[in-house]
């Protein structure tokens, strides 16, 4: 029964790997980098609202263009399955906006860049530990705002967002640094159209404007995070 007992447990030891970096859960404050990939999106209500002319336009966003994101993580230990995580970020990218005349079905495309600073704070959720990988989950809010002018813009754009964020990560333990491949999605809360800020020579940019009653961000980033 002894020599039984004892394979066992030798057997058991010999399934865990050698864990790189045992204690690196345990700072209480770390730091680190992000890089991703991100698809924006904007969840269009139209006014219907005729124009000047008559015009009644409608818009659509019909595909999806890659954006890049980087960032720096400041961690903070709370507890084994706990962290509060400040991830300063600028993304880059745009959306290509395709308007319609209800009547006449002529269309205008148009191309809007996004480059903003995006601020959010997420509380990270971990299980426990296995060998050298560590799934998680998170969630928490972000305000964002727009960096550099926009020159010839068709559609009035708030600089200002604010929402709410989620997302699943996995974390892995490598000799140098942890890993983290993560995907996040973003539901913005604000109204991004901004009518007041349409100046009343600018027709054009008047008459695709006041075609949304509003438009709230939707956003999915897949980041790679080096801690």
């Amino acid at each position: 029964m002894f020599c039984l007992l004892f394979a066992g447990q030798a057997s058991a030891q010999s399934r865990q790997a050698m864990k790189n970096r045992p204690y690196a859960d345990q700072r209480m404050l770390h730091l680190g980098f992000t890089v991703g990939v991100h698809w924006q999106d904007l969840i269009l209500s139209h006014s219907g609202v005729a124009g000047a002319t008559g015009e009644v336009w409608h818009a659509e966003i019909p595909s999806y263009s890659p954006g890049f994101s980087a960032g720096i993580i400041v961690d903070r230990y709370i507890n084994h399955f706990m962290n509060l995580r400040f991830i300063p970020s600028l993304y880059f990218g745009g959306k290509e906006f395709v308007f319609k005349e209800q009547a006449t079905g002529q269309e205008f495309k148009t191309t809007e860049k996004t480059n903003y600073l995006s601020l959010p704070i997420h509380m990270k959720f971990s299980s426990e530990r296995n060998n050298n990988m560590r799934p998680y989950i998170f969630a928490g809010g972000f305000l964002s705002t727009e960096i550099g002018t926009k020159k010839n813009s068709m559609v009035s754009m708030s600089k200002y967002d604010y929402g709410i964020e989620i997302g699943i990560g996995c974390d892995f333990y490598l000799p140098l640094c942890k890993f983290c491949p993560e995907l996040r999605f973003s539901f913005g809360l604000a109204d991004m159209i901004d009518k007041k800020g349409v100046k009343a020579t600018e027709l054009d940019k008047k008459k695709y404007t006041e075609a949304f009653s509003s438009a709230k961000s939707r956003m999915i980033t897949l980041t790679f995070n080096f801690e």
